[in-house]
């Protein structure tokens, strides 16, 4: 179970949630404790969306940095670290507002 894991369980049932993430990958769009609002919405996603998904078994809050030819997207944060290539089953929502 991960910081996430309630989040990602209310995304699923399509319900938009509120977050408050941790830490200093995203600053600069998003900082340690603002809050998230997140959209389970996945239709049209393109690089640089803020993301809740789930990479090697970690949940981020992270950016997409690259969708390749098969639809995997790569994901990273905002200090140039990757975290590795997902599917869309990964990405549980989308955040729409910052606060």
């Amino acid at each position: 179970m991960g910081w996430a894991t309630a989040a990602i369980e209310r995304l699923k049932l399509g319900e938009v949630v509120q977050i408050r993430p941790r830490g200093h990958s995203m600053r600069g769009k998003v900082d340690s404790g603002q809050l998230v609002t997140v959209s389970p919405d996945k239709d049209a996603l393109a690089s640089g969306d803020i993301v809740l998904c789930k990479v090697k078994g970690q949940q981020y809050l992270h950016l997409i940095k690259a969708i390749n030819a098969q639809g995997r997207y790569l994901i990273g944060n905002n200090r140039g670290g990757t975290n590795g290539w997902i599917g869309l089953d990964q990405i549980f929502g989308r955040a729409i507002k910052v606060e």
